[in-house]
C-alpha cells in the first residue's frame, strides 16, 4: 500500500461504552445511605469518552443508570442508580449517585468497585440529556526505514565461464553463471524486507545507532527519528504478551479468549507458531478426542479410517476461531529458530480488516490489522527497486569495471488494533 510521506500516522477509536473501575464511596453500607458520593480513580486514561470541552472531567452525567459493583473476590454485592450529580472540571472525578434498592449502599465505606453505564432515566415533561460526550481517538504513528542490498561482480571474473546448477527457493532451476550469487542476493533481500517489518525497532534518545545515523557525538540522539516500530515491537508494546511459555491446556487458552474478550473480540484468528508449539496445540486437541481418552477413534475428520495417523490439526473453535500455521520464520537456524535470549514462541493475529481514520489522506479507510506501506508518489515507487550500474556486463553507466546488481526499498509495517494480537514468549 503506497505511502507519500516520511511519516505514517492513523487513528483508532476507543471504547464504545463507559466503565470505571476501583471506584470507591466514602459512606456506609445500610439503609441509610441511600445516595453516596463515589470517586473515581483520577487517571486521564480512565476517561474516554470525555464529557464534550472537558476531556479531563469523568463521562458521567445526571440522568444516566449505572450499575455498581464490587472488585473484592468472592463478593456478590452490586448496586444499581441513578447519577444526581455529575462531575464537574473543578471535581471532575466526583460523581453522587441515588441508589435504586430500599436497603441502601451494599458494600461497605472504601472497597474497591466497578461502575459502568447501562442507560438513563428522566422524568416526563423534562429537558434533555445536560452535556455530551466526546470520543478520543487514538493517534499511532510509524516512519518507514530504507533498506539496501547489493551484488558485485568484475568484469574480468564475468568473463570466466562457469556453470552452476540451481533449484532455487523461488522455483528457478537450472544452469545458472556467475548470476547465482546474485539470485542468492536477491532472495537474501527479499527475506530481509519482511524480517525488517517484524524485527525492526525505534532507536532511543542517546543510543548508539541514534548516535550512528544522525552524525552526533556519542549520547547525543534524539528519540525516534530512526528505526521503525517492527511487528513484534507494536505488539510487545500495546498488544498482549502470553509470558509463561507455551499455553499447552484448554485452561491456558481459556485465559487467552478471556483476555481476548476484553479487547475487539475478534471472531477469527489465525496463530503463527514455532515447531514446538504447533506440537503442544495438537497434543492439547488430541486429548480431547476420545482416543486420548481411552476410547476408538480412526480419524479427526468424518471418522475415517484412512485418515486415523493425521495427528495434526490446522485450527479448532473454542470461543472464537483460531487457525494455526507453522511460521518457517521461527524455526530456520539461520534466524528465530533455536534461541534462548529473547525466544519468541508464535503469535496470534486477529484475521480480517479494521476501519481507521488515515491521517495522510484525510478520510477513513478499511485496512487490514497488519499490512505493509511503502513510499510511492508519480515518480517514485520505492516499493522494490533493482537497477545495474558500472561497466561490465551491458551496463554502461559508470567507470567502474564491474557490474553492480543494486537492491532498494523503503517501508513500514503498520499494526492495527495491536491490543487484538499475542505475542507469544518463551518462559
Amino acid at each position: 500500500m503506497p505511502s507519500n510521506s516520511d511519516l505514517i500516522k492513523w487513528a483508532e477509536q476507543g471504547r464504545l461504552h463507559v466503565k470505571y473501575q476501583n471506584c470507591t464511596s466514602g459512606a456506609a453500607a445500610g439503609a441509610a445511605t441511600r445516595s453516596a458520593v463515589w470517586t473515581i480513580p483520577n487517571n486521564i486514561s480512565n476517561f474516554n469518552p470525555a464529557l464534550g470541552g472537558t476531556p479531563n472531567t469523568a463521562a458521567l452525567r445526571v440522568g444516566q443508570t449505572v450499575m455498581i459493583s464490587d472488585k473484592t473476590p468472592g463478593s456478590n454485592l452490586t448496586n444499581k442508580g441513578v447519577i444526581t450529580v455529575a462531575p464537574t472540571a473543578g471535581a471532575p472525578n466526583v460523581v453522587t449517585i441515588a441508589y435504586y434498592e430500599a436497603s441502601g449502599q451494599t458494600m461497605a465505606a472504601g472497597v474497591a468497585c466497578d461502575i459502568f453505564i447501562y442507560g438513563s432515566e428522566f422524568n416526563k415533561g423534562t429537558d434533555g440529556m445536560v452535556g455530551s460526550n466526546e470520543s478520543d481517538d487514538f493517534i499511532f504513528d510509524n516512519k518507514p526505514i530504507i533498506i539496501k542490498d547489493k551484488y558485485s561482480v568484475s568484469g574480468s571474473d564475468m568473463a570466466q565461464i562457469g556453470w552452476i546448477e540451481v533449484s532455487g527457493e523461488d522455483g528457478v532451476s537450472g544452469y545458472l553463471w556467475y548470476l547465482k550469487s546474485e539470485h542468492d542476493t536477491r532472495l537474501r533481500f527479499e527475506d530481509y524486507m519482511e524480517t525488517a517489518m517484524i524485527e525492526a525497532v525505534p532507536a532511543e534518545a542517546t543510543s548508539g545507532a541514534g548516535d550512528f545515523f544522525q552524525g552526533v557525538a556519542a549520547g547525543n540522539s534524539a528519540a525516534n527519528l530512526n528505526g521503525s516500530e517492527g511487528v513484534f515491537f507494536v505488539v510487545g508494546q500495546r498488544g498482549n504478551v502470553f509470558g509463561g511459555g507455551n499455553p499447552t491446556t484448554l485452561a491456558e487458552f481459556d485465559s487467552i479468549i478471556q483476555r481476548l474478550d476484553k479487547q475487539g473480540a475478534i471472531e477469527e484468528n489465525v496463530l503463527f507458531v514455532n515447531r514446538d508449539f504447533s506440537f503442544d496445540i495438537d497434543d492439547m486437541l488430541a486429548t480431547q478426542n476420545s482416543y486420548g481418552a481411552g476410547g476408538t477413534s480412526y480419524g479427526l475428520f468424518d471418522n475415517d479410517e484412512e485418515m486415523a495417523l493425521n495427528l495434526g490439526f490446522s485450527g479448532f473453535r473454542r470461543g472464537y476461531d483460531f487457525y494455526k500455521s507453522d511460521w518457517k520464520y521461527l524455526n530456520d537456524p539461520t534466524m528465530r529458530g533455536g534461541l534462548v535470549g529473547g525466544a519468541i514462541n508464535g503469535m496470534l493475529v486477529p484475521a480480517g480488516s479494521t476501519t481507521v481514520y488515515d491521517q495522510i489522506l484525510g478520510k477513513n479507510a478499511k485496512r487490514p490489522f497488519l499490512h505493509v506501506r511503502y513510499r510511492a508518489s508519480e515518480t517514485e515507487d520505492r516499493r522494490y527497486k533493482t537497477w545495474i550500474t558500472g561497466s561490465a556486463g551491458g551496463a554502461k553507466t559508470s567507470s567502474l569495471d564491474a557490474m553492480e546488481v543494486n537492491f532498494l526499498t523503503e517501508r513500514a509495517v503498520c499494526v492495527l488494533g495491536a491490543n487484538n494480537f499475542f505475542l507469544f514468549q518463551d518462559a
